[in-house]
């Protein structure tokens, strides 16, 4: 199974930790850095051309994914050990350090998504708004609805190591 591919674009190519999985089908351009055991799961595009992309240390953005930049102004940083779920647009952003975004949600720019905080499946994330920790946001746009529980804290760092395990089981099969 081959990589992911990178593309460099404004003299700037992607760069990849040894330990980390891009799935086939994976487009990384510019301005992008996976760290240690993360993972790009199938078919999500990272487009770092106008500003940067930081992924953190075995976080995961997983299939179908797309993330952009704002022009010069609003990097998306991923922390670590956070779960970004299929089909997720992440433009301008951060997302903190143990958070989880669900699937199809779209974070804006300027929006922060802090340590802990999760958005749910579907939910907009409008330009500027930030989820605090230990919040859980959905709704189109998202609003605040309630407190993480104990099992959805569990289910986020439990989440984080196994995609972890899982992307490395696929590395060792590409050889």
């Amino acid at each position: 199974m081959e990589r992911g591919s990178s593309y460099p674009f404004r003299g700037k190519s992607p760069k990849i930790a040894d330990t980390a999985f891009i799935a086939p089908g994976a487009r990384l351009i510019g301005d992008v850095e996976v760290a240690d055991r993360a993972s790009v799961w199938f078919n999500c595009v990272l487009r770092g051309d106008v500003c940067h992309i930081r992924i953190g240390a075995r976080s995961n953005i997983q299939d179908g994914t797309v993330i952009h930049v704002n022009s010069g102004d609003f990097p998306t940083l991923v922390g670590e050990d956070v779960l970004v779920g299929h089909k997720v647009m992440l433009h301008g952003c951060e997302i903190q350090d143990r958070s989880f975004v669900g699937m199809s949600a779209v974070i804006m720019d300027e929006c922060v998504v802090e340590t802990g905080a999760m958005v749910a499946a579907g939910a907009f994330l409008p330009p500027g708004k930030i989820a605090r920790k230990d919040e859980l946001w959905a709704g189109w746009p998202a609003k605040p609805i309630r407190t993480l529980t104990d099992r959805e804290r569990a289910m986020i760092a439990g989440g984080a190591k196994h995609y972890a395990e899982l992307a490395a089981e696929y590395r060792a099969q590409q050889g």
